[in-house]
């Protein structure tokens, strides 16, 4: 009887034993999981177009929100978060492949270009969530961010007519599209705002990454007296501020205004950056991998942002803006957002607009 008791009680001691250490073990499995409600296996990955991701521009302020994203909730850089450079446009699907068989929980295409590549991919891993930055692609499992930049670049049109003192300004674009349309015409629709008599001279490079080509577009405006040269066109934009720098040096009063992000420094040491139309691509990126990661990203959404959601706008930096002029884009920004004024996109809304002027 003896023997049976004991025999006994250590049976119950050991399924107790049993029952506590399995329980710790399902405790350090759930609090490796989560770390402080931080999943510790969260992988975004990000890939550029051919700008790469030091094109002072695009890609860069994308990486710069996914960085600010990973570095918040604990990442590490190749781990949790990483970007794949695009040499050529054949790189694309390769490079989004990669991320989706490596199961990471979001990847994100930077720019227009990438559409048909994030199309593909999404239609060949369905169970995977990717994100395309400035086109819509209509997949159940792809969540399209667009911005508005007409609104923005309406806003520099502003300040560039109201320091202009050739009455002539430029807009130099990457790949001619409908998107670097938006730039084009809300742009031009600032500059007619103020001053219908101003000219409004138009090129484009055909590429967002040749630097050269920027700087022969940005000579030619310079020589026909063109005094200010809006950009949109990623690295290609580094020449037009190239040729800006060496005008200055010879004492030539000539203006570039940056895109993107705060193009300030990349005027300097000359001091040629007007402004620069900045369109938070870091916020919206940093925005759909948080919403991502909180399991409340849905995919086939569109995520639009304009001046109401701060995601364009003018620079920080005006010290070269005079003040009138600043306060000449805060009413114009009021009556953008109050509906006083449509800012136009295309060339057809943009002739409707300017017949009402």
């Amino acid at each position: 009887m003896f023997m049976k008791k004991k025999a006994g009680l250590l049976l119950s001691l050991t399924l107790a034993a049993s029952t506590i250490l399995g329980a710790c073990g399902n405790a350090n499995k759930e609090e490796n999981k989560t770390e402080g409600g931080k999943a510790s296996n969260f992988k975004v990955g990000m890939v550029t177009d051919t700008g790469g991701v030091d094109d002072k521009s695009f890609n860069q302020s994308a990486w710069e929100g996914l960085t600010k994203f990973g570095k918040d909730n604990d990442l590490k850089e190749n781990e949790g978060f990483r970007y794949l450079q695009s040499e050529k446009e054949a790189d694309y699907l390769p490079n989004l492949t990669k991320f989706a068989e490596s199961n990471y929980d979001l990847t994100f295409g930077i720019g227009f270009l990438m559409a048909d590549a994030v199309g593909k991919v999404a239609d060949q891993f369905p169970k995977n969530q990717f994100a395309i930055v400035d086109m819509v692609v209509d997949k159940p499992n792809v969540t399209s961010i667009t911005f508005k930049e007409n609104e923005g670049s309406f806003l520099v049109g502003v300040v560039a007519a109201l320091t202009t003192k050739t009455n002539k300004v430029g807009f130099i674009g990457g790949v001619e599209s409908d998107l670097i349309k938006k730039f084009e015409y809300g742009f031009i629709a600032g500059v007619k705002t103020v001053n219908p008599n101003i000219e409004v001279v138009s090129q484009y490079a055909g590429d967002f990454n040749a630097a050269s080509k920027g700087t022969q577009l940005a000579s030619t405006m310079y020589g026909q007296k063109v005094d200010v040269i809006y950009h949109a066109a990623g690295g290609t934009g580094n020449g037009v501020f190239t040729e800006a720098k060496n005008r200055k040096k010879k004492g030539e009063n000539v203006w570039v205004i940056g895109v993107d992000r705060d193009q300030h420094q990349e005027g300097m040491p000359e001091n040629v950056t007007l402004t620069s139309m900045v369109k938070r691509v870091d916020i919206a990126v940093e925005e759909v991998s948080k919403e991502k990661k909180e399991g409340t990203l849905k995919g086939g959404s569109i995520k639009e942002f304009g001046l109401k959601e701060d995601g364009v706008g003018i620079a920080p930096t005006t010290d070269n803006v005079n003040k009138d002029a600043l306060a000449k884009v805060d009413e114009y920004k009021q009556k953008i957002l109050n509906g006083e004024i449509k800012v136009p996109a295309t060339e057809a809304e943009y002739k409707e607009y300017e017949a009402s002027l």
